[in-house]
């Protein structure tokens, strides 16, 4: 792997709506641009990702998206509006940051929700990226986050109770469910929610080093309100918008690295992007869940350094 690498520039963008973003660059300030798109929605941002991406040929952006990191304002504060904060919203502010900073096209790399995202962004403005390099990846459609909020309750039988239970096992959608409470202005009914909430994914997501597991406070919140904020409105995509979408990535080259023990690969998804995007290259990795291995890292950065 690449060093881990030290930002050499950073700020703050006002995309709208009161929300400022915070932004880093790393590597080489004349290099070729590559934007990293953090998971969640919620996760932050992470310098590790800098590992992927050889510091003297990329100029390498990251960012917190809204509501999260050292962006303002923040999804655990006590009360939150998340009325501003949808995919719309997220991709506007990925195009602003692109032209603020002066980048005429960039490589786009995200994992998980950074991949959807990706994919979205890409698909609306294909003449502004140079490539996708992409893990763990999802297409938002509804069918993942109901696996993965209530198919998986027969994988995982016992934490999959105590999910649901705290919720009072409702028959509809327990993102939805979650949402009222972890909204809730109450620090006894959201901090408990997000606690919940969190020990559901940590139950059937083995979460990377540094991430998940070592949220605490009002970050924990902020994912968990993020991420059910986003599955409980569908991430404002059309089911398989993603995919139909596809032929508009005609032009645009990218790698798809997938673990063979990611559970999302219960419905499908990457085969079914791989169908779908013809000038994508599926790559899937042995013995990897979503939480991602050595072996996985290697992939997706050798994924990167085939566009240097």
């Amino acid at each position: 792997m690449h060093p881990v690498t030290e930002p050499h520039t950073s700020g703050r963008l006002a995309v709208g709506d009161g929300h400022e973003l915070h932004w880093q660059i790393h590597g080489n300030p004349t290099g070729k641009p590559v934007v990293v798109l953090h998971g969640g929605p919620g996760a932050g941002l992470r310098i590790r990702a800098t590992r992927l991406l050889d510091p003297a040929v990329y100029r390498v952006v990251l960012f917190d998206q809204r509501g999260c990191g050292r962006s303002t304002p923040h999804a655990g504060e006590p009360e939150v509006d998340l009325s501003t904060n949808t995919t719309d919203h997220l991709v506007a502010d990925l195009e602003l940051l692109r032209a603020s900073l002066d980048v005429e096209r960039w490589l786009v790399l995200g994992a998980s929700w950074g991949a959807v995202l990706g994919l979205v962004y890409a698909q609306r403005f294909p003449e502004r990226v140079t490539g996708l390099v992409l893990a763990g990846v999802a297409t938002g459609r509804r069918v993942e986050t109901d696996l993965l909020t209530r198919g998986l309750g027969e994988v995982f039988p016992e934490a999959w109770r105590e999910f649901s239970d705290f919720v009072g096992a409702p028959e509809g959608d327990l993102s939805a469910a979650y949402l009222e409470r972890l909204v809730d202005p109450d620090p006894l009914v959201h901090l408990a929610a997000a606690d919940a909430w969190c020990a559901w994914e940590e139950a059937v997501l083995p979460q990377t080093p540094g991430s998940l597991a070592d949220k605490v406070g009002r970050d924990r919140l902020a994912f968990a309100r993020l991420v059910a904020h986003y599955w409980a409105h569908g991430s404002w995509l059309r089911e398989n918008e993603v995919l139909d979408g596809c032929d508009r990535l005609a032009g645009v080259p990218g790698v798809v690295v997938q673990g063979e023990l990611d559970l999302i690969n219960l419905v499908g998804t990457p085969w079914l992007l791989d169908r779908a995007w013809t000038a994508g290259e599926l790559v899937v990795v042995r013995e990897t869940a979503h939480g991602g291995s050595a072996a996985m890292s290697e992939a997706w950065k050798a994924a990167a350094d085939s566009f240097r």
